[in-house]
């Protein structure tokens, strides 16, 4: 088991696996996550010791107050350091020193057992006195019992004490039993720990190539990431670009297709006014025409003879003042026509201005496209640079000194195997021994408790006020009988137990103490951890063992912590002294190939053209038209003048008054029929012609509305044109610099998150040894102290704190039985008492028979009355 011990020590401290606990992973901005998958094994912690542990930790406050003093990690490195040898060393004064120290720390245990050795020496030479004695008819050997008055007292007194030194050993071997059962139980699960464990520590070393082989495939995942990236750079890169020049090139093309909207307004606009100016001459010629005939043929019938008398010659004379309502109103000869502007409108339009900004709108919507037939080198090249990438991990992966520093952990794994399957066998048989004799021994004390009870219970029971000593019933007398041979058996086999007790005090107690206690606080391992302590040559001992270096700072105890709070190997055993994973996976090693790619990036957008010159100097022209100067005011003027000079319809309404106030005759005729002409004209050339007006001044506003400010606004446009185009000619590179270098950071970032992934599960995730030093708590913590040493230290306890008590059941045991057992003599008085005699009897004065009339003497007649 020594061996065993070792290995599990060795494999705790260097062993490496990975728990069952929750999957790590990374995640970043772009989901990429990386799990580490979990392995699961079989021996889990410390097995917890059950209702027992209550009566295991009555024994360490035992030991405590028997050895209060604390680890002796000093005394014991100077013990190890200066391999102290007591027998042919001890007049060295060091030496002498040293032992006094170890004296001193283990005084308890040593007075404790000088107790017990005593005890071992003295029993004997006492039962053998006490067995002479009673030959001799002494210390109870004589089977007479004097009358005392305080009898009945005493008897009580001694069947309590004895029952409750019964009671008292009854829960020592009890302990016993329960300590005996506890390690036999465990030793049989001893066989199916050790291999719950050595298949763990066997199942980590065989996942460990799966483990590098996942982080390795894992770069697969991050290189088809960059790869799909590059795959899109067109939108990823060329459309980071295009949206930061949107805010600049956008508005511009949006304003100039604005103008070129007005510029088609204003060539419809004009079309609609100079048509409708025209038509409106034209309509006004007619009219005047009209107008014109109807004064002359009311002239003509003014001459009319009856214009000459009153007072129709009143009515004629006011016809007459009034006729010059009868007259066009209008100039519209007079406004300028627009035929010159509307020509040059449609001279600009032919240039097609609104094809050229759609043009415009393409090669800027042509941005990414643009770059992505730019940068095509550049990504077939960076594709290259990732499988070289690939390759330099893989080779770093394999120079991890993880796997050629387990490498021989294997071996001792199977040699620690074939070990417990070559001595488990055997242990079991020992155990089977040990189990027997232990079984013995709490029976040997079973079977006294047992006489000393039924001793007791026949006492109790056959025990009779009325009758004398030499009468006493055959259960009484079998009462005493089963004391005596419990004292019997007691002093032929209590100092064998007591032997056994020591010895087991003695070891149990040092290992509880000394191993135990100082592995569960870590003292152990400070004591392990002294420099030069293990080896003379190696200031740390483990490093020394593991890399042949002992200037590394490893110990037992930082390495037994780190593993039980799983870390990797690589931070147990700081690997980092022998490898630097930092160093060999720094991000600047694998993205200085990429960064220089994507340095390169020196792509140019001279295509971006928003309005060539054609399209721009047609702009100019437009604007140099000068349709903001046209006097809209003199058309909305002439628009807003009534068709005629007078009311035509109040003319007509006159004139058919005047005809009815005539009598009948040709100028009433001629009247009525004026009246009705004009109204005819009024109807179908004037109304018609006002409406024309209307519409025309409607569009004439709406043209003065559109060609407003139309130079400033031409001139801001191509002023935003020009700067945009300036700013594209200029600017774009450091766009184009800055957006390359974000995309480059980009694919670069997946790379980043990877290797600080591996690097952060190489140092902590992978190969995590909790399982290991479980495997080391289950050689130490669980088979020895918890399996061997508490049930040890329970064992001794119990039955030593029986074997203690058959001191006192003796004595109380050899007085009691006087009360049980039938005596062979009595005290006894005459029948015929005096005064004197009761006094003497009242002062518990009695006197043998045989000595007041001699052994056979027939003047006795009658006992005494006893209690």
């Amino acid at each position: 088991m020594a061996r065993v011990a070792g290995c599990l020590l060795l494999l705790g401290l260097c062993g490496e696996t990975l728990t069952a606990e929750p999957p790590a992973s990374t995640h970043n901005d772009d989901d990429l996550d990386f799990v580490f998958p979990a392995v699961s094994y079989e021996t889990g912690g410390s097995p917890s010791s059950g209702p027992i542990g209550a009566l295991f930790a009555m024994v360490h406050t035992f030991l405590h107050v028997v050895q209060p003093h604390a680890f002796p990690e000093d005394t014991i490195r100077k013990i190890i350091q200066n391999k102290f040898d007591p027998i042919n060393n001890y007049e060295e004064p060091e030496n002498v020193v040293l032992t006094l120290k170890v004296v001193h720390y283990e005084i308890g245990l040593i007075l404790c057992a000088v107790l017990g050795l005593l005890f071992v020496v003295l029993m004997p030479l006492v039962g053998l006195c006490f067995c002479l004695c009673r030959c001799c008819n002494h210390c109870g050997g004589e089977l007479h019992q004097r009358q005392k008055k305080n009898g009945p007292f005493l008897k009580k007194s001694f069947t309590i004490s004895l029952l409750v030194i019964c009671v008292l050993m009854s829960l020592g071997i009890l302990y016993g039993f329960l300590a005996n059962h506890h390690i036999r139980t465990h030793i049989r699960t001893t066989r199916r720990l050790a291999d719950s464990n050595l298949r763990d520590l066997r199942k980590f070393l065989n996942e460990l190539p799966e483990q590098m082989d996942y982080l390795v495939s894992q770069y697969n995942t991050t290189k088809d990431r960059a790869v799909l990236d590059l795959d899109h750079i067109k939108p990823l890169l060329g459309g980071k670009i295009h949206n930061r020049l949107r805010p600049k090139v956008i508005p511009v093309l949006d304003d100039i297709k604005a103008m070129t909207i007005v510029i088609t307004e204003t060539k419809d606009a004009l079309e609609v006014v100079n048509q409708t100016l025209d038509e409106l001459r034209n309509r006004d010629a007619r009219l005047r025409t009209s107008l014109d005939q109807v004064r002359t043929d009311l002239n003509h019938s003014l001459e009319d003879p009856m214009c000459s008398r009153p007072p129709v010659s009143a009515y004629c004379d006011g016809i007459r003042r009034s006729l010059y309502q009868v007259d066009s109103n209008l100039g519209l000869d007079q406004l300028p026509s627009l035929s010159n502007q509307l020509d040059s409108v449609k001279d600009i339009l032919k240039t097609n201005v609104t094809g050229l900004v759609e043009q415009g709108y393409k090669s800027f919507n042509e941005v990414p496209e643009m770059v992505q037939n730019q940068t095509s080198g550049i990504v077939s090249g960076s594709k290259r640079t990732f499988d070289s990438i690939g390759s330099t991990i893989s080779s770093v992966s394999g120079q991890l000194p993880v796997q050629s520093t387990l490498s021989s952990l294997m071996f001792c794994i199977n040699e620690s195997e074939t070990f417990i399957n070559q001595n488990f066998s055997k242990l079991e048989e020992y155990e089977s021994y040990r189990w027997l004799a232990c079984l013995v021994v709490c029976c040997l004390l079973t079977l006294i408790v047992i006489f000393f009870y039924l001793g007791m219970l026949c006492g109790i029971c056959g025990y009779d006020k009325q009758a004398t000593p030499t009468n006493r019933g055959c259960v009484s007398n079998t009462g005493g009988i089963f004391l005596m041979t419990g004292v019997g058996i007691t002093f032929l086999f209590c100092w064998m137990l007591m032997i056994l007790v020591v010895v087991a005090f003695f070891i149990g107690g040092n290992v509880e103490k000394l191993v135990c206690e100082p592995y569960e606080n870590k003292k152990l391992f400070q004591v392990l951890d002294t420099p030069y302590l293990l080896h003379d040559k190696w200031r740390y001992y483990l490093s020394g063992l593991l890399f042949q270096n002992d200037s590394v700072k490893l110990t037992f105890e930082s390495v037994y912590s780190d593993c039980k709070e799983n870390k990797g190997i690589y931070t147990s055993l700081q690997l980092e002294n022998h490898f630097n994973i930092s160093a060999s996976l720094n991000i600047a090693n694998y993205t200085q190939d990429i960064d220089k790619q994507f340095g390169q990036m020196n792509f140019q957008l001279d295509g971006l053209v928003l309005l060539d010159d054609v399209g721009k100097q047609s702009l100019k022209d437009f604007s140099a038209l000068g349709l903001d100067q046209l006097d809209y005011s003199a058309f909305l003027a002439e628009m807003s003048k009534t068709i005629t000079k007078g009311d035509l319809e109040a003319f007509a309404e006159n004139l058919s008054a005047t005809a009815s106030l005539l009598s009948q005759g040709s100028l009433k005729d001629s009247l009525t029929v004026h009246a009705q002409s004009i109204r005819v004209i009024l109807q179908q050339q004037v109304i018609p012609l006002e409406r024309s007006m209307n519409i025309l001044s409607q569009n004439i506003q709406v043209l003065q509305q559109t060609t407003k400010g139309l130079p400033v606004r031409t001139t801001l446009i191509i002023f935003s044109l020009d700067s945009t185009q300036d700013f594209i000619k200029h600017n774009v590179s450091s766009i184009i610099s800055e957006e390359s270098e974000a995309y480059a950071r980009r694919i670069i970032g997946y790379f980043d998150h990877y290797l600080e992934w591996i690097k952060d599960t190489i140092t902590k995730k992978m190969a995590a040894c909790r399982p290991v030093a479980t495997a080391l708590d289950s050689a130490i913590d669980v088979f020895l102290c918890s399996y061997i040493v508490d049930p040890l230290n329970l064992f001794w306890f119990g039955i030593g704190k029986a074997t203690v008590l058959l001191l006192p059941a003796v004595i109380i045991a050899v007085k009691l039985s006087k009360y049980y057992r039938r005596m062979e003599s009595e005290d006894v008085y005459h029948d015929v008492e005096t005064v004197p005699m009761k006094n003497m009897e009242n002062g518990n004065y009695g006197y043998h028979k045989d000595h007041l009339y001699g052994l056979h003497n027939p003047v006795m007649t009658r006992m005494s009355t006893w209690a």
